[in-house]
């Protein structure tokens, strides 16, 4: 694979947004096969960069890293290596680093990761050990070769006192090194909006992608908002909950909300889409479209 050193941030410079696509880590060889599939339909549309998260509490990072590296080293889109720190030693972290750039892969995004009783449990540090993402941000700075990424919350994280401490905590990482920040997933144009401008404030230009996650099986799609912290307003909830019990309804409910989403961000400035596929890649593929039939992409 061609070197890809620093050609996020030279994409995020430029004026065409970017668009990316997150996958999960598969849980055996059939989700696997799935998950090729929709690396194959998705590869024509070109995305800037793909990422593949950990499974809860960390695990499956094994199967993360080598189908982040498989994907590096067998497709033409560049692969975001996922990083955390739950139940893993500093120098363990170190391993996987160095296992990414062996891969050729020099953009990674450094997470704390949830605790492996679920996002809402308490935090518990790994002996040798780290307890903050900045802390990972430094380490894989130190190391050096990497372009690095973070996680942004648009309606801050579920442990920060407030936004605005929220807000100082971004900045903080990326002055450790940080280059560019993706969001969770979130379903109100103004929190993102917001968040970017108390991170300008502040006197930071960090580019902060949005994370779109669009509504196609309502009670997962609760679940995951309820564990992350993110709340599905009220305007949200009265297009989608009156046909909760109808699946193509909702779906198309939700691909329709999700679109507008990504209209009013765009509109909004955002430098691109980070789309989360659940390995899925048609709902994706639809809004893409439109997007890119509209001139947006």
């Amino acid at each position: 694979m061609a070197d890809q050193h620093g050609s996020l941030s030279r994409a995020l410079a430029d004026q065409r947004p970017t668009c990316s696509f997150e996958f999960f880590p598969p849980k055996d060889d059939e989700g696997e096969e799935v998950l090729w599939r929709t690396i194959a339909e998705l590869e024509p549309l070109r995305p800037t960069f793909v990422s593949v998260t950990y499974g809860a509490g960390g695990t499956s990072q094994e199967r993360t890293v080598r189908v982040t590296s498989r994907i590096a080293e067998q497709s033409k889109i560049p692969a975001i290596g996922h990083l955390t720190l739950v139940g893993q030693s500093r120098d363990e972290i170190e391993g996987v680093l160095k296992q990414y750039a062996a891969s050729g892969i020099d953009h990674v995004l450094a997470l704390r990761g949830d605790p492996k009783g679920g996002p809402r449990a308490p935090w518990e540090t790994h002996p040798g050990g780290m307890d903050h993402a900045i802390e990972l941000v430094e380490l894989a700075r130190g190391l050096g070769g990497f372009t690095i990424g973070v996680a942004a919350f648009p309606e801050a994280h579920p442990d920060a006192a407030d936004r605005d401490a929220d807000a100082d905590v971004l900045v903080a990482k990326a002055e450790a090194g940080a280059e560019f920040a993706i969001t969770q997933l979130f379903f109100r144009a103004s929190d993102y909006v917001e968040l970017v401008e108390r991170v300008r404030a502040r006197g930071s230009d960090l580019p902060i992608i949005p994370g779109i996650m669009p509504i196609l099986n309502f009670p997962q799609v609760a679940r995951m908002a309820e564990l992350s912290g993110a709340e599905i307003p009220p305007e949200v909830l009265e297009v989608v909950e009156p046909v909760k019990d109808d699946k193509a309804a909702v779906r198309a409910r939700g691909i329709e909300l999700a679109t507008q989403l990504c209209r009013d961000l765009l509109g909004a400035g955002a430098p691109g889409l980070h789309f989360i596929t659940l390995n899925r890649s048609k709902a994706t593929r639809e809004i893409f479209e439109t997007l890119r039939d509209e001139g947006l992409l």
